[in-house]
C-alpha cells in the first residue's frame, strides 16, 4: 500500500499576521493564522506550515505566542521555520507545540547544525527548507542555487548537492521551494523535483507555483511525497478537498 501525499497549506506569518505575495513581494494580509489554521485542520489538511517572515529578535515572541495558541486549536502536525538557528531555537518552538521546525539560512551558514538537531531532537523533528532558483549550469552542476532571503541573495552553492547533503546530516525532509515559481501559480518546478527525488531518500515536500487542482498530481509524479502551497487556500481560489480530490482522480493515494 503506498503512503498517503499530504496536502499542506503554508502560511507566511509577519508579526502575528498571515501575508502573500509574488516571488516573496508586494505582501498583502491574508487574515489571521489561529483562525485560518483551525480552518485548513477542518477542512482535511494534513499538516500546516508556519513560516516567520520577520524572523527577527523582535518579532519571536510573537511567533511563539501564536504557535502556542495554534497548536492549542488544531489536531494536525504545525512545522515552524523562519529564523530557526540554534538548538535552543528548535527547543523553544516544540516546546510551543510545534512538531518539527524548518532551518535554512542557519544551516547554509553552518551546515553542522542539522546534526546537532537531528541528534538532540530526532530526524522526524528536523525539516530541511532549500530555496532554489535557476542558476547558470556553469555556476552550479544541477542548474539550480540555493538562495536565502526570500530568494533575493545567491550563495552558490548547487540546489541538489545541498539537499543531498542534508539529508546525510540527518534531517527527516526536505522542503523544496522553487523561487522562481514562488506566487505565479503557473506549476511546480517539475524538473527541478525530480532531480531532488533521485538525489534523497528522504520525503519531498513541493513547494511554490501551485495555481490550479491539475497542479498538484504532477508534482507527485515527479517524485513529491507532499505538496504545499499557500494563496490559493488563503485566498479561496482552491480548497484542500478539491486538490484532493483532483490527485485521487489522478490515481494518488490521498488521506
Amino acid at each position: 500500500m503506498s503512503v498517503a501525499v499530504r496536502v499542506i497549506p503554508c502560511l507566511d506569518v509577519d508579526d502575528g499576521r498571515v501575508v502573500k505575495g509574488v516571488n516573496f513581494a508586494n505582501l498583502r494580509d491574508a487574515g489571521d493564522p489561529v483562525e485560518l489554521a483551525a480552518r485548513y485542520d477542518a477542512e482535511g489538511a494534513d499538516e500546516l506550515t508556519f513560516l516567520d517572515v520577520t524572523a527577527s529578535s523582535s518579532g519571536r515572541s510573537t511567533m511563539i505566542e501564536v504557535v502556542r495558541r495554534t497548536a492549542d486549536q488544531i489536531f494536525i502536525p504545525l512545522t515552524v521555520g523562519g529564523g530557526i538557528r540554534t538548538v535552543d531555537d528548535v527547543d523553544t518552538m516544540l516546546r510551543a507545540g510545534a512538531d518539527k521546525v524548518s532551518v535554512n539560512t542557519a544551516a547554509i551558514a553552518r551546515p553542522e547544525v542539522l546534526d546537532e538537531m537531528s541528534r538532540r531532537f530526532g530526524s522526524q523533528c528536523i525539516v530541511l527548507s532549500v530555496d532554489a532558483r535557476t542558476a547558470s549550469e556553469s555556476s552550479t552542476p544541477s542548474g539550480w542555487e540555493v538562495t536565502t532571503h526570500g530568494g533575493r541573495r545567491g550563495t552558490g552553492i548547487d540546489a541538489v548537492e545541498w539537499a543531498r547533503r542534508g539529508a546525510e546530516l540527518g534531517v527527516g525532509e526536505i522542503l523544496l521551494n522553487s523561487m522562481d515559481a514562488d506566487g505565479t501559480k503557473d506549476g511546480f518546478d517539475l524538473a527541478m523535483i525530480r532531480s531532488v527525488r533521485a538525489a534523497v531518500d528522504i520525503p519531498v515536500i513541493a513547494s511554490g507555483g501551485a495555481g490550479t487542482a491539475d497542479h498538484f498530481a504532477p508534482a507527485v509524479h515527479a517524485g513529491a511525497d507532499a505538496v504545499l502551497a499557500a494563496s490559493v487556500f488563503h485566498f479561496g481560489d482552491l480548497t484542500i478537498g478539491e486538490v484532493k480530490d483532483a490527485m485521487r482522480a489522478d490515481d494518488i493515494t490521498v488521506r
